[in-house]
């Protein structure tokens, strides 16, 4: 085994990290340096396709062939499904050593059904089939809330994305205990789900440095770097002490202090291949942090100037109703959605090269 801080943060404290990627050779890094799952959504199936272009280029013509009558969307959605299934079987070692608490393939269902819980639920029931370790991805928006909980009830194992806010992890642990209280009120075994909602730290961040720009408001630079990790900071103890099932996930990396002040939490970091490299080339000493406070004053200086930061922050900041058109949401949202149609596009490309294009 590899000797590293991530596998030593994996092996001396709670804290477990993720390949935000489902690449095979990214993700084996990941697993030689500890890590216990990994990641897909449209963005990412497009960088896999582009890294690995002369393997996908190939598998997609090969797919458009056997479906004579598929269209170019039953395509791409072929090759998201086969690009996490091959990433699950990577993990499934790891799936069956922990008793399926760990090992899990992430996969995203349509960014475009954000407000759709029925077509989210019937694709996420699809998903699950696809392995035994399949983990399926719904927005933490009003309607993706209501998939979650039926989705957990029938025994899926959820992934909670789109999610910035305190209110947003707190509805989300929610609907997932209604979901197992009904379905241990069937009789039904939950012992080996493993339900996790993602905390989108870095674009917290980002949306306060937008507002910033936007309304012309000054704060001291180094605030913005400490917004999303004063939510994911309160919500640890609050999932703690209310006792929910579900684990926190970190996601978004933009500086090293979303690795560092998260090291010791019950809870999974989701790293971009680059910064799980740049982690483990670093000097940062691997110890316990989730504890230690955010600087008082950067979080008063946000509350006050930033009211979207307070709407964050506070456990009532936000009702459900309101998680759909909050700033963050509706930025990765359209941001989802554009990567979907960029993957779909791709895809066209592929099956109808440009007779101009060399490639």
């Amino acid at each position: 085994m590899t000797n590293s801080p991530l596998r030593t943060m994996v092996e001396t404290t709670a804290t477990d990290f993720w390949s935000d990627s489902c690449a095979l050779r990214e993700l084996e890094y990941a697993i030689e340096h500890g890590g216990t799952g990994a990641t897909s959504n449209p963005t990412i199936v497009g960088e896999v396709i582009r890294k690995e272009w002369d393997v996908w280029a190939p598998r997609v013509r090969a797919i458009a062939d056997e479906r004579s009558n598929g269209s170019d969307l039953d395509v791409t959605w072929q090759v998201i499904e086969e690009m996490a299934t091959g990433a699950a079987r990577l993990l499934e070692p790891i799936f069956r050593r922990e008793g399926g608490r760990k090992g899990r393939l992430s996969i995203q269902t349509n960014p475009t059904w954000w407000a759709d819980a029925d077509r989210m639920l019937e694709q996420g029931l699809r998903f699950d089939t696809l392995g035994p370790n399949m983990q399926v991805k719904f927005p933490a928006t009003s309607a993706g809330l209501r998939a979650i909980e039926e989705a957990t009830a029938r025994g899926v194992s959820i992934n909670a994305t789109v999610s910035f806010t305190l209110p947003q992890a707190l509805a989300v642990a929610d609907a997932v205990e209604r979901g197992l209280h009904r379905r241990e009120a069937d009789g039904r075994d939950v012992s080996a789900m493993a339900p996790v909602c993602t905390l989108m730290i870095g674009r917290l961040d980002d949306w306060v440095r937008a507002i910033c720009e936007r309304d012309d408001i000054v704060i001291d630079p180094a605030a913005a770097n400490w917004a999303g990790l004063a939510v994911i900071k309160r919500a640890v103890p609050m999932y703690r002490e209310r006792g929910y099932r579900t684990r926190l996930l970190a996601a978004a990396y933009r500086h090293q202090l979303h690795w560092s002040e998260l090291i010791g939490g019950d809870l999974v970091l989701t790293m971009p291949s680059q910064w799980q490299k740049r982690f483990n080339g670093s000097s940062v000493e691997v110890r316990s942090r989730i504890d230690d406070p955010v600087p008082a004053g950067y979080v008063a200086e946000l509350c006050e100037r930033i009211p979207d930061f307070r709407r964050a922050y506070e456990p009532e900041g936000l009702t459900p109703a309101e998680f759909d058109t909050y700033g963050a949401t509706v930025r990765t949202l359209r941001g989802f959605i554009g990567s979907y149609w960029d993957l779909v596009r791709m895809i066209d490309d592929i099956l109808l090269p440009d007779p101009d294009s060399r490639r």
